[in-house]
């Protein structure tokens, strides 16, 4: 149950994914940016609190180099009904949204979306590497490595430190690699 599966990707830029008209997209256009990928649901009882969130955090900082991947899935008790457009206009409409929502996806089971198997095997839980509900957040580094996961529970505001902390910690480390040792823990 949940099993690590092996990938041989290394970096979520390797890989193309369908936006919600079905045109690929590669995700290399991404390098250089702190990414946030969730897999979103309309129906659920957590969409008002994280896509409110999800989309004030954009606002805050989709100028300093941060994106946000909202890939809808009806794996969970068939919480995304509609179209991959229709949760792209809903998300859209509803939240204005301004970050990218992809073609919908499905995150668990022998036909999850590779990048969601990439995503699990980078960051498993003590559970297992299933993707237990609707918005579950990856954090990726600007270089394209899964940072961390965060459960439905976690909410994106409650992240916004992290999200601070990898984006600050990236680009100073380009500008002067001598000093790691300064980010071995977050202040």
């Amino acid at each position: 149950m949940g099993a690590s599966v092996s990938v041989p990707e290394r970096s979520v830029h390797e890989f193309t994914v369908k936006d919600s008209s079905g045109k690929d997209v590669n995700l290399s256009i991404y390098q250089g940016k702190v990414l946030l990928l969730v897999n979103v649901a309309s129906k659920c009882g957590f969409t008002e609190s994280n896509y409110t969130q999800l989309t004030e955090l954009y606002r805050k900082y989709k100028d300093q180099g941060f994106e946000i991947l909202a890939f809808p899935c009806n794996q969970f008790l068939y919480q995304e009904p509609g179209t991959s457009q229709e949760a792209h206009d809903f998300a859209c409409t509803r939240f204005q949204a301004e970050y990218a929502v992809f073609q919908k996806v499905r995150v668990n089971g022998q036909n999850a979306a590779p990048l969601y198997k990439f995503l699990k095997a980078s960051k498993p839980t003590f559970l297992g590497s299933r993707i237990k509900w609707n918005f579950t957040k990856f954090l990726v580094s600007k270089d394209g490595i899964v940072i961390d996961r965060y459960g439905t529970m976690v909410t994106p505001l409650s992240i916004e430190v992290c999200i601070l902390y990898f984006y600050r910690r990236d680009t100073d480390l380009k500008k002067n690699e001598n000093h790691v040792d300064n980010y071995l823990f977050p202040v």
